[in-house]
């Protein structure tokens, strides 16, 4: 078990879903079975079917591509270091898989070597 912070701005459904959905107490599970237990690994897969359907979520999204959306998205904002730590990755290797290359982080880059040349040139005076 390690923390792991969460935005601010989900905080009211991480407490609703908690309230509903989860055991009770420190040590209460977050996520629980149709009957209210422990979820088994031997039966993880029906469970998420059910709650994928019930959620309007493509039979093609596997439970494992939330963990991969979610550190895909941490990525834009944390270093491999961070990434590893947050994920509880001991390799930089497992943890560079979440650092995609997109549009947006190419014009980011792009727009900091840009004011690094401007800045360069304004040092110069030219």
């Amino acid at each position: 078990m390690r923390p792991v912070a969460f935005p601010d701005e989900i905080l009211a459904d991480v407490i609703e879903h908690l309230e509903r959905y989860a055991g009770a107490g420190r040590d209460g599970h977050v996520f629980l079975g149709p009957q209210g237990g422990q979820l088994r690994r031997s039966n993880f897969r029906d469970d998420w079917i059910k709650g994928r359907k019930d959620a309007g979520i493509a039979a093609d999204v596997h439970f494992h591509d939330l963990r991969h959306t979610g550190n895909t998205l941490a990525a834009a904002a944390a270093s491999t270091r961070e990434l590893m730590t947050r994920m509880g990755h001991s390799t930089a290797r497992a943890a560079l898989v979440y650092q995609h290359m997109t549009a947006d982080r190419d014009r980011a880059i792009a727009d900091r070597l840009g004011s690094m040349i401007r800045k360069r040139h304004g040092d110069a005076g030219t």
